[in-house]
C-alpha cells in the first residue's frame, strides 16, 4: 500500500502544471465571485434560515472561502482515475494487479495519496482565501469531525473516478465524467450560496448532494462554530465512500481478469 502511495505522490509532483492549475482555478473563483458579490447579504439569509446565529457582519468571502476549498477537493478527486488510464495503456496496472498485493490494498494506497494531497490543497486554498480577506473562527472541538468529512468526501469521489477510468479505459470518457459530474454537483450545492436563496426544488436537491453535506460540515466548523452531525454527515459520506471503494475494487478485479 505504501509503495503505491509514494509512487502516486511522485507521479503527481513530476507534473507541476497540474498542481499549479489546481491552485490557480479556485483562486480565480474566489477572486471573481468573492469581489463580484461582496455586497451579497449572505448573513441575512443565514440568520433567516436559523444558521450562523452569533456571526456578525459576515462577508460573502467569509462564506465562500470554505466552499471553494472543498470545491478544490471535488475538482481534484474527479480526475483521480486519469493516471490509471495511463497505467493501463503501459501495462503497469495489469502487472501490479497480478502481484501478491490485493486489489483493495493497491486501491487503498492510491486513495491514501490522493486524499492527503487533496486535503493539503484544500488547506492551501483556504489560506489563500484568508489572505484575500476571508475570516474564520474555527470551533476546535468540531474540527476533527469536519476534517473527517472532507477526507471521506475526497476518498469517495476519488474512488468513483477510478471506477469510471477502469471501466471505460478511455481519456475521452474521463473528460466527459469530469464535466458531467463537477458542474452539476457544484451548482446544486451550498458551496457558493446558502440553500435559503435557492428555489425550493433546488434546495431539496442540494440537501442530497454530498458536496453540500461536506461543505456545510466544513463551513460550520470554520465559520459558524457548529458541530457536524455524525448521523447526518459522517454516516452518509462514509457509506458513499464504502460504496465507491467497493465499485473500484470490482472494476480492478475485472481488469485483472481481462
Amino acid at each position: 500500500m505504501w509503495v503505491v502511495c509514494v509512487r502516486t505522490w511522485l507521479k503527481t509532483f513530476r507534473r507541476p502544471v497540474v498542481l499549479t492549475f489546481s491552485f490557480f482555478q479556485p483562486l480565480m473563483w474566489m477572486l471573481f465571485f468573492g469581489f463580484l458579490f461582496h455586497r451579497y447579504g449572505v448573513d441575512t439569509a443565514l440568520q433567516e434560515a436559523g444558521q450562523g446565529a452569533g456571526v456578525q457582519d459576515l462577508a460573502y468571502i467569509d462564506f465562500l472561502a470554505p466552499g471553494v476549498s472543498i470545491m478544490t477537493v471535488l475538482f481534484g478527486a474527479s480526475q483521480s482515475g486519469i493516471g490509471w488510464i495511463r497505467d493501463l495503456q503501459t501495462g503497469f496496472l495489469s502487472r501490479i494487479l497480478h502481484s501478491p498485493a490485493g486489489a483493495g490494498t493497491i486501491l487503498a494506497g492510491k486513495l491514501l495519496a490522493d486524499v492527503l494531497r487533496l486535503f493539503g490543497q484544500a488547506m492551501i486554498v483556504l489560506l489563500l482565501g484568508l489572505l484575500l480577506g476571508a475570516r474564520v473562527a474555527p470551533l476546535l472541538l468540531a474540527l476533527p469531525l469536519a476534517i473527517t468529512s472532507v477526507l471521506l468526501f475526497a476518498a469517495a469521489l476519488s474512488a468513483l473516478s477510478c471506477t469510471i477510468a477502469l471501466r471505460s479505459q478511455a481519456q475521452e470518457a474521463m473528460a466527459a465524467f469530469v464535466h458531467v459530474v463537477n458542474m452539476p454537483l457544484l451548482f446544486t450545492s451550498t458551496a457558493l450560496v446558502p440553500d435559503k436563496h435557492m428555489p425550493d426544488w433546488l434546495a431539496t436537491l442540494s440537501a442530497w448532494n454530498p458536496l453540500t453535506v461536506t461543505v456545510d460540515a466544513w463551513r460550520g466548523a470554520l465559520v459558524f462554530g457548529s458541530m457536524p452531525s455524525v448521523w447526518d454527515t459522517l454516516l452518509p459520506l462514509g457509506g458513499f465512500a464504502v460504496l465507491t471503494f467497493w465499485a473500484a475494487v470490482s472494476a480492478m478485479k475485472h481488469v485483472a481478469r481481462g
